[in-house]
């Protein structure tokens, strides 16, 4: 009798682990969620939108310029002629670097968000901004006239110090990393970085060389400064894009990506360096220019849905376009004094935050 009952009783329970993980596997096979058409739209659209952004970043200005100048400027440069020089030495360089901050920014925290799967996180809330900011005043007061490529070395390694402690210190509270731990621990930490720096500044005197930096700018971008970034902002976003399957599994859970065959850990190390290299190049270059990387990943996810391999170059061009137009809108505000366009995407950014801190907290 025993030998009868206990057979059924085995069958039932092989049945429910087999359905278990037919259940797991229909999980882990199932599409993610992605509107490949909005996001084409988004691509080619944004594309057009950003040459229309260059275009009128560069016409604008204490020199009025036409259209037709900044045409022949771009593409027939003649050196005598003051408007081509103004466009080619200034201008150019200047919007050039905005559209190359803001996609490095956004794509920065599109990828910090999705590794971490916190809705808050962004390298100017994770102590990753202060970090780099703090190692350029310490550079800018014992190591003045460095060249800009060792400069923006030492910012790495400043961004680098920065995430290391937000997160070595939010791992040390009881229970462990949670959203609101990281970003009360980055927030903390980015408060002493910045007095520590402007300590550094006050004391060494070169507190007006770092005063629009810390505001965040791109006015005084160079060709110099763009030939360094360049190349580790492009490198970065192009292993982004690589790597941008993985971040989806990791979105979904570290789990779910192991299930799926990812090795986690080796992708959380890319990740971390993609968001070093293009967080820490795009502060060396502009300052701490915060929120874009909060808002354009959440804007890029409502329109594409939650598929990285279109939210990483989606989130590129928005964020560039982001910078551009606040760029923009900042020499529009108090002509022709110049508003820091860090400022005017803090206007946006901290409602931004606080409509989602207050989300987060409902969820919880």
């Amino acid at each position: 009798m025993s030998k009868t009952s206990s057979k059924p009783d085995a069958e039932a329970s092989q049945a429910g682990a087999s359905g278990a993980s037919s259940e797991e596997s229909r999980t882990l096979s199932a599409p993610i969620r992605s509107r490949p058409l909005t996001a084409s739209f988004v691509l080619f659209g944004g594309l057009i939108a950003l040459v229309l952004g260059l275009f009128l970043s560069i016409n604008l200005g204490a020199a009025n310029i036409s259209f037709q100048v900044v045409w022949e400027a771009i593409f027939r440069f003649n050196p005598e002629l003051t408007d081509h020089q103004i466009i080619r030495e200034l201008r150019l360089p200047r919007v050039l670097g905005g559209a190359m901050v803001g996609a490095s920014f956004a794509v920065a925290g599109a990828i910090m968000q999705g590794m971490t799967r916190n809705p808050l996180a962004d390298s100017g809330l994770l102590g990753i901004n202060s970090g780099a900011g703090f190692m350029l005043a310490v550079c800018f007061a014992f190591f003045p006239g460095m060249p800009f490529m060792t400069l923006i070395l030492f910012s790495f390694l400043g961004a680098a110090l920065g995430a290391g402690l937000v997160y070595g210190i939010g791992a040390l509270a009881k229970g462990g990393l949670s959203p609101a731990r990281l970003i009360l621990a980055g927030a903390a930490l980015s408060a002493l970085l910045s007095a520590l720096a402007e300590g550094i500044a006050l004391y060494f005197k070169i507190g007006q060389d770092l005063a629009f930096w810390y505001a965040g700018g791109v006015a005084g971008t160079r060709w110099e400064q763009l030939q360094v970034m360049a190349p580790w902002v492009a490198a970065a976003l192009v292993v982004a894009i690589i790597i941008s399957r993985s971040v989806t599994m990791l979105s979904l859970g570290e789990d779910i990506a192991r299930g799926l065959g990812q090795r986690t850990q080796l992708v959380k190390v890319v990740c971390a360096v993609v968001v070093l290299i293009l967080a820490g190049s795009a502060v060396a270059v502009v300052g701490a220019v915060g929120f874009v990387g909060l808002i354009i990943p959440h804007l890029t996810r409502k329109l594409v849905g939650v598929d990285y391999r279109w939210i990483i170059p989606c989130s590129a061009i928005l964020g560039a376009l982001l910078v551009i137009f606040a760029d923009i809108g900042a020499r529009m505000v108090n002509p022709p004094e110049e508003t820091p366009v860090g400022a005017l995407i803090a206007l946006i950014g901290v409602p931004f935050f606080l409509y989602l801190a207050r989300k987060e907290r409902r969820e919880l």
